[in-house]
């Protein structure tokens, strides 16, 4: 593959603006997501509290991505951005309502969290479909992996100053920043010029709702690249996932306060930002589908790793050692996906892609609180852990034409062997 140099990648009119308006984004969602696991948790003490916190910005991304992502191939992807991360920022204000009068019923937590799923069902299929629209196809391997070491970077500093601001007894500081932030990446997205829309798909009046819904399961249930490629990751993260037992391991485990819960968020992302980083500047096109399985395989023995570790440096090198073969995985995931689909279709496709995204993280949330209720969170870590280990083998077993994938060429949008 032809790749160019992350300088020419930043050199794109739109790139910067595209990826600091992500970046003003998602250091205010990483902030929220630490301060409101800490203080339903702290309000209860009750590790289905945190369950609920996952399936309350679960279920209306299930109802709402797919025909979201059949909006998003219609209309203006920008716009949609801009939408929906005014809504977040306004879901920030109600924290900080909710913050500044000490209102401690989580249901009130949970009700602006049903607001904020429903803003981010329209939020990661438009910036995914969106991407493609800001660089040059031959730049987007080197593009997806500035774009996610730099996301790594507000995972990094988000929830140690979430957790810092938090630790001060400052909620309503905590969620200005996230009001703040929100707002200036609706701001700075209005700045992202599109370069390379392809032609759109005709529009056809005899064609129905539910069939224009359902296209982008079809295409990916015809190709079993991208199929197995993000199903590997549902069930991976959906069942090995231990981010929302993170509250439980600082406080009951490794005994540490809020700004150690920080670190402990932050850890995965040190190795995301890390491997990232090297991706940005030397992207692979070799073996892809096997790197992909063997990087799960590490994923999973880290996770097992922190599940048994009762010291804090062990359990934050292993988180570390986590996110550097996530990032592997998400890199080649991402790149697969985006030279696999059409640009006609890539609203409905990379919907679909965040529904199994946001079931595996969300729904993985409610199932990590909800087995560490009736089991203990050390015996649910350990058992998600090897779940990942097996269904990595399982995948591979499954999926040949995966695990066969040279280079990212090889994932055409007519491919379907």
């Amino acid at each position: 593959m032809s790749s160019l140099s992350t300088t020419s990648i930043y050199r794109q009119p739109g790139f910067l603006p595209f990826i600091t308006s992500r970046l003003f984004s998602f250091f205010a969602s990483q902030i929220q997501a630490i301060v409101v696991a800490w203080q339903v948790y702290d309000m209860t003490h009750d590790p289905m509290t945190l369950a609920y916190v996952g399936l309350a910005q679960f279920i209306p991304m299930l109802f709402l991505l797919i025909p979201a992502g059949d909006l998003i191939d219609r209309f203006d992807r920008k716009k949609i951005v801009m939408a929906s991360w005014a809504v977040q920022g306004l879901c920030s204000a109600l924290l900080l309502v909710l913050s500044f009068y000490h209102l401690t019923n989580p249901n009130y937590f949970y009700a602006v969290l049903l607001l904020y799923g429903s803003a981010r069902a329209f939020t990661g299929p438009a910036l995914q479909s969106l991407l493609p629209q800001v660089v040059a196809r031959e730049q987007l391997p080197a593009a997806i992996a500035a774009n996610s070491m730099l996301m790594r970077v507000a995972a990094i500093s988000g929830p140690v100053l979430g957790g810092g601001l938090y630790a001060l007894g400052s909620g309503v500081a905590t969620y200005s920043v996230c009001l703040a932030s929100f707002s200036a990446a609706v701001l700075l997205i209005a700045f992202v010029p599109v370069l390379y829309a392809e032609k759109p798909e005709p529009k056809n009046q005899e064609i129905g709702a539910w069939q224009r819904f359902t296209a982008g399961i079809q295409f990916i249930r015809s190709r079993p690249i991208i199929l197995g490629t993000i199903s590997l990751d549902l069930f991976a993260v959906l069942l090995g996932g231990v981010v929302a037992l993170l509250p439980i391991y600082a406080q009951d485990v490794l005994h540490t306060d809020s700004t150690g819960l920080g670190l402990l968020r932050s850890a995965m992302a040190v190795g995301e930002v890390a491997v990232g980083f090297y991706l940005s500047l030397y992207p692979f096109n070799q073996r892809v589908g096997m790197t992909m399985f063997i990087a799960v395989f590490i994923f999973g023995l880290a996770n097992l790793v922190f599940a048994i570790s009762t010291v804090f440096a062990l359990s934050f090198i292993a988180l570390v050692i986590a996110g550097a073969a996530d990032m592997v995985s998400m890199y080649i995931r991402s790149s697969l996906v985006q030279f696999s689909t059409p640009d006609a279709m890539r609203g409905r496709v990379n919907a679909v892609n965040m529904l199994f995204i946001g079931s595996s993280n969300e729904l993985g949330e409610f199932r990590a609180g909800s087995s560490a209720a009736w089991l203990g969170a050390v015996p649910t870590a350990v058992m998600g852990s090897l779940f990942t280990l097996g269904i990595t083998a399982a995948w591979i077993w499954a999926f040949p034409s995966l695990r066969h994938v040279n280079k990212f060429e090889d994932a055409t949008p007519e491919h379907k062997a």
